[in-house]
């Protein structure tokens, strides 16, 4: 896992138009999968940006929670304190339009773990 700069990561996905967001999307699920010992069964990257394409946004939403209860299972093997309503917060952000912000929340529990 690789700490990102969550302020760097904003800006380039505005700057880009949301194509480093799709990039962010992708390490952001590897990343996960890693930290929570999913490596090798858990949706890759790319498939999920590829089903989150294919089905206009709706597998993203549900990334999204998922990613919350992923992030709750690499805290409990570090045995740090973890938050069961992050999926829910998550998801909410997803489902009104603020993506980039979970996106962010993500990244800083990520970088927290590693």
């Amino acid at each position: 896992m690789v700490k990102r700069n969550v302020g760097l990561c904003i800006v380039l996905s505005i700057i880009t138009c949301g194509i480093y967001a799709i990039y962010w999307m992708i390490v952001l699920a590897n990343d996960t999968n890693v930290a929570s010992g999913h490596a090798q069964d858990g949706t890759s990257g790319g498939m999920v940006f590829l089903l989150t394409l294919v089905t206009c946004g709706i597998y993203g939403i549900y990334w999204a929670y998922k990613q919350g209860e992923k992030i709750n299972e690499a805290k409990a093997m570090r045995n740090m304190p973890a938050d069961s309503n992050s999926g829910i917060l998550y998801l909410i952000l997803e489902l009104f339009g603020f993506g980039i912000v979970a996106y962010a929340l993500m990244q800083n529990e990520l970088n927290k773990l590693s």
